[in-house]
């Protein structure tokens, strides 16, 4: 490996075995060459590898949580975690697409994948992704975001590997509509506060917990405020609903998002801007977007029971890379 090369590999495992094999190989090898070591998988895989390194200098982070929505994975685990060992090597594993991920998580999963790719232009390492080839429905282009795949007949190029670019465009897709809704508001700036308490209250009145009111109006106020601010005219809807386990809304304003990373990286103190999406990411459960030259649509998703609060993920104000 070169002085500042990131490999990313593919595990493709059928069974516990498989899976606890090539995990463990892994680590270790990076605990012999001095890597700090990162294991982010969901449960119950976690508490396997857990106990398998117990006596181990290993860090783990429960993917289920951390990666619920995807868009929290590169800020707040991986280049976290990149940040705070740097300029010492890494070894990760990563699962962001395990069995349990709803369909609508899985394009903004597979974007994520791809831009591992670019978000780490000069760090010394290895992340590597197990894929439960058994249970997964949909294995989510695994070897086409990765440059690498390892499997029972051993480590090697992926043919398939694909431009991080064209895998992000072709999951930039419409969002499936909705045809009922709670309720439907037009608005511009001067109306961003009664958005808010509309939306707050409709997320009350849905049965979101008291603690996240706050967060889903300073979620929604970031995205509607973007909505309107690179939206060319100034006007821009939100419409409102609730399912069974979560409440959903979806902004819809003249703005393009040129940036593959936005929502997904720190800006720096300095910066005036590129904010609101990643605020977004850090207290939704999933952030889903359509964009295209002519306009974007925002989705946020609050779930009515989570494990724990997307707030605690990072500290206020964001931190910086």
């Amino acid at each position: 490996m070169q002085p500042e090369e990131l490999l990313h590999e593919a595990l493709y495992y059928s069974d516990l075995d498989e899976f606890l094999a090539g995990c463990t190989s892994f680590v270790r090898e990076g605990l012999k060459d001095g890597a700090a070591v990162l294991v982010a998988v969901p449960e119950p895989r976690l508490a396997v590898l857990r106990r398998e390194h117990r006596d181990e200098p290993v860090e783990f982070v429960d993917m289920g949580v951390a990666g619920r929505n995807p868009n929290r994975i590169l800020p707040w685990v991986l280049k976290a975690f990149v940040r705070e060992h740097a300029p010492t090597p890494v070894r990760i594993i990563g699962e962001p697409i395990f069995v349990g991920r709803r369909p609508e998580e899985m394009d903004v999963a597979v974007q994520h994948e791809a831009l591992i790719n670019v978000a780490f232009p000069s760090v010394a390492g290895t992340i590597l992704c197990p894929y439960d080839v058994r249970n997964l429905t949909d294995l989510g282009d695994a070897d086409r975001t990765h440059p690498i795949v390892v499997d029972a007949d051993g480590r090697r190029a992926s043919p398939a590997y694909t431009s991080p670019y064209k895998i992000y465009a072709e999951r930039n897709r419409p969002l499936p509509d909705r045809m009922v809704v709670d309720e439907a508001l037009v608005f511009d700036t001067n109306r961003l506060s009664h958005v808010r308490s509309v939306v707050t209250q409709h997320a009350a009145d849905s049965g979101l917990d008291k603690s996240r009111l706050t967060d889903v109006g300073l979620a929604v106020s970031e995205i509607c405020s973007n909505a309107i601010t690179h939206g060319g005219p100034g006007i821009a809807t939100i419409r409102m609903w609730a399912d069974d386990d979560r409440v959903v809304y979806e902004i819809r304003g003249a703005g393009h998002i040129r940036d593959v990373m936005a929502g997904r990286t720190v800006p720096p103190k300095s910066a005036a801007r590129g904010r609101g999406l990643l605020l977004a990411n850090q207290l939704c459960d999933l952030v889903q977007t359509y964009t295209i030259p002519t306009g974007t649509v925002t989705r946020l998703h609050l779930l009515f029971s989570v494990r724990e609060p997307a707030r605690r993920l990072g500290p206020a104000p964001l931190p910086t890379f």
